[in-house]
């Protein structure tokens, strides 16, 4: 085990540790079986997460039961959420303690008044006040992801955008699009939703259908048992894809670099088999008469630094001077601003997903908030800039925490129309 890595345990059970002086506090007037109880629970919890942990670090999650793997890494997750939510109150009143040790040490001491009896006080100290706020606040959140694990994976929305724009060919006008991303097949327990998600596309009466990327968490065969279910996506105009990050198997160890590329090369016959064209870095020329639009599909390119660039549109467009209106399925939004936008500005309807909206946040009429917004200017929904469009699809599918709050799975309705 690395020395990063024994680090990182110290710091978390230092987590541990602290959070525990809260539940002593707290459990403090407890007589001893009740508090022996929430004793035993807490340090059972705290020892199953860290051993999950530890295991990993020798044995890779991705070679784990899929839903043991699904489910423990969000225990490991919700559970230490609420304890740094903990941790981040219990550290007011050291704070406190800490300003006023060093306001008593440049101040000299005053006589000591008279002291006089009080009464018994029946209120509480600050810090157990505190140390229940703390856990009171922690719990909110951990309830609502909670909820999210057992209401949200599931409930896919369906959302409409009517585009109207000067370029479009007339032959093409009401052309319905619908806009699928991050199915991440290896995240679905069952095959159950996935027929639900299918069934939904399907009952939208698409003229086309694009999906953009991350059909996979890691490898390939997440998708066979699904296979038969994804076939069932069909349009009259086809259905387009391109590759997502997690697509590559980045983010998996391989035993050999060609073990990875066939891996890749499989689910780019996959998309095949299920009769997708698949874009890598290349274009289509759907014609109606005299009339053209131009479908590009490019691999992934982001300019977050810890995502890869296989991008390439120069090749994506080339020979593509004599199509009027383009439309652009690039996996990463921040794609759109960094290079579309200033470089391609010919590119009239960008299509991403990605983000997933984090699978978490708030969304009402006029308002919407997640904390992916912090990272990715165009996250979830509709964006403009000048004539240029991009619609960012907030998923159909999960990663990492096995739910969703505020932000549900996504089928996005989009109809072209003329100026």
């Amino acid at each position: 085990m690395s020395l990063t890595k024994i680090i990182i345990f110290a710091v978390l059970f230092l987590i541990d540790f602290y959070v525990f002086q809260a539940i002593k506090i707290v459990s403090a007037d407890l007589s001893p079986i009740p508090k022996a109880v929430i004793y035993g629970l807490y340090w059972s919890m705290t020892v199953f997460s860290l051993g999950l942990l530890i295991v990993n670090s020798f044995y890779d999650f991705h070679l784990w039961n899929r839903g043991f793997a699904t489910y423990g890494i969000a225990f490991v997750l919700l559970t230490y959420i609420a304890k740094i939510i903990v941790v981040l109150f219990l550290l007011i009143d050291d704070l406190i303690r800490l300003i006023r040790t060093l306001f008593s040490l440049f101040n000299k001491p005053t006589p000591a008044p008279e002291i006089i009896p009080a009464a018994p006080n029946s209120g509480i100290s600050r810090l157990e006040f505190i140390s229940k706020l703390g856990l009171i606040v922690a719990a909110i959140p951990l309830a609502s992801l909670l909820y999210g694990m057992i209401r949200g994976p599931y409930r896919f929305q369906v959302m409409k955008e009517k585009l109207t724009f000067a370029k479009l060919p007339e032959s093409f006008t009401g052309l319905k699009i619908v806009h699928i991303s991050d199915i991440h097949c290896g995240s679905f327990l069952t095959t159950h939703p996935m027929q639900d998600l299918v069934t939904l596309v399907m009952k939208q009466n698409a003229d086309i259908i694009f999906f953009t990327g991350d059909l996979v968490n890691d490898k390939n065969s997440e998708t066979n048992e699904f296979k038969s279910i994804l076939n069932q996506l069909t349009a009259p105009l086809g259905v387009f894809s391109i590759l997502g990050n997690h697509d590559y198997g980045d983010y998996m160890k391989w035993d050999t670099t060609e073990a990875k590329i066939s891996n890749l090369n499989a689910l780019k016959q996959t998309h095949k088999d299920l009769g997708w064209r698949l874009l890598l870095n290349e274009h289509v020329i759907l014609e109606k008469g005299t009339d053209k639009i131009g479908i590009i599909g490019i691999e992934n390119w982001s300019s977050v630094g810890r995502f890869p660039k296989y991008g390439d549109m120069n090749k994506a467009t080339d020979s593509m001077a004599s199509v009027p209106f383009r439309i652009l399925l690039s996996h990463d939004p921040s794609h759109w601003h960094s290079q579309v936008t200033k470089d391609y500005k010919n590119v009239d309807l960008t299509l991403s997903g990605h983000t997933h909206g984090m699978q978490f946040g708030i969304e009402i009429p006029g308002f919407k908030w997640s904390p992916v917004q912090y990272v990715y200017k165009e996250w979830a929904g509709l964006y403009q800039r000048g004539s240029q469009y991009i619609y960012v699809n907030r998923g159909a599918g999960f990663l990492g925490y096995p739910g969703r709050v505020g932000i549900m799975p996504e089928v996005t309705v989009i109809e072209l129309c003329m100026a």
